[in-house]
């Protein structure tokens, strides 16, 4: 099991962010997010966040509530009581039992 991954960036539950995120590290999303995401790095979407956007990461780790596209590099794993509404594409995608799953995913070939 891997250690804990330090913040680097968060968007905190009861704010809201409108518009382009670029970042390297790690962020945290617990509130109200609209736009694009693009890193290099890892996202995590906790449970009281909801999301809606174009996103573009190596990790995407999803608990809360999320519309739009995701292209992971490395994985996409999605953890109750996770809602994803759109289309993923990663080499490597987890979706544990009792996440909502609506939509599409894709394995890129090697």
């Amino acid at each position: 099991m891997q250690k804990e991954q330090t913040i680097s960036t968060l968007i905190e539950e009861g704010s809201s962010f409108e518009g382009r995120l670029s970042y390297s590290g790690t962020a945290k999303i617990s509130g109200h997010f609209k736009g694009e995401i693009f890193t290099r790095d890892h996202l995590i979407i906790s449970e009281t966040a909801s999301v809606s956007a174009e996103v573009e990461a190596s990790h995407v780790i999803l608990k809360g509530q999320f519309e739009g596209n995701i292209v992971a590099h490395q994985k996409v794993i999605m953890v109750p009581p996770a809602n994803f509404r759109g289309t993923v594409t990663t080499p490597s995608l987890k979706i544990e039992e009792g996440v909502v799953f609506e939509g599409a995913s894709y394995v890129p070939k090697a």
